[in-house]
Formats: structure tokens, C-alpha cells, sequence
């Protein structure tokens, strides 16, 4: 299980755990992936659960942990003091192709990084990012109604699914 904890305030994440217990070990480059989401999340976000009905939603900050069960990432959300406020379940299948797509590019990036000239290596990474846009723009649709996030939020917390969702 890896955690983080960040700053306190208002609509945002003060702390995030993945619970990545029956994964095989990450590789170096997807743990500083990992790393390096987690720590730019917790030091810019912005997260704020939506009233449900007439009932204003539990105020931020909020903790957030991570799991995928039976083929489901689980969202669990808890208040600043860690009392549950609110928790969901997203179908993985829709993630499931450009997921694979990142892998696939991700691989041919960290492979062009050791033996290609910067310019091939920019290229690569521009397909990278533009993979990682789409993943983003797929996770935000899919949390509309659940929660408002902004885009660079999106990209860090679809850079944490894609950990999850890693196979060796």
C-alpha cells in the first residue's frame, strides 16, 4: 500500500493511497511514474465532490484511496478526519485500449530515452502525451456527476489508474 499526504484546503486531495496489494512490482519507470504523479497531485489539485440532491456535499479537503476490485476502480473518499464521504465504483473497460495504448508508447519512450536522438525521443513523447490527454478527457466524462476535477488533476489521477492497472 503507498500513500501521500499533502497540504490542507478546501476542494482538494490532502492525501492519496493506492492499494496496489497482488500487483507484480512495478518497474523502475512506472514507480517514478507513480512518485511523480502522486506528489504533483497533492501539490496542485483541485477536487470537489457535487451536491447529490438537496444535500450540500461533505466539505473538503479529502482523502481518497485508490483500488481496482473485480475489474472496478474503486474510488473511497473520506473527509479531512477520514470519515467516509462518499465512495464509487468506475467500469475499467472503457480505460482498457488507451490504457494499453500508454503501456505500449510508455515502453517505446523509456526504451528511445536510453538509445534515440532528442528528436525522435520528442516524438514519441508528444504520441505519449496525447494518449495521456485522451485517458484524461475519458476519466473526467466518466466522473461527471461523482466529482469536479480540473484537467491537470484528471492527467495525475489517470497516471494512478494506469499503475493500477499495470501487469509486469
Amino acid at each position: 500500500m503507498s500513500e501521500t499526504t499533502g497540504e490542507a484546503r478546501a476542494d482538494r486531495l490532502i492525501h492519496v493511497s493506492l492499494d496496489d496489494r497482488g500487483l507484480p512490482p512495478p518497474t523502475p519507470e512506472i514507480e517514478q511514474e507513480r512518485r511523480v504523479a502522486l506528489f504533483d497531485l497533492l501539490e496542485d489539485n483541485r477536487f470537489r465532490l457535487p451536491p447529490r440532491g438537496e444535500a450540500p456535499p461533505p466539505p473538503g479537503p479529502y482523502r481518497l484511496s485508490l483500488s481496482v476490485r473485480d475489474g472496478r476502480l474503486a474510488f473511497e473518499i473520506a473527509d479531512e478526519a477520514g470519515a467516509p464521504a462518499h465512495a464509487f465504483l468506475l467500469s475499467l473497460s472503457p480505460f482498457r485500449q488507451v490504457i494499453k495504448e500508454y503501456f505500449a508508447i510508455c515502453a517505446s519512450y523509456f526504451d528511445a530515452v536510453k538509445r534515440l536522438p532528442p528528436a525522435q525521443i520528442e516524438a514519441i513523447d508528444m504520441g505519449r502525451r496525447g494518449l495521456h490527454n485522451e485517458g484524461s478527457h475519458l476519466l473526467m466524462e466518466r466522473l461527471a456527476g461523482k466529482v469536479e476535477t480540473d484537467m491537470e488533476t484528471a492527467r495525475r489521477l489517470f497516471t494512478l489508474i494506469c499503475v493500477l492497472h499495470f501487469k509486469g
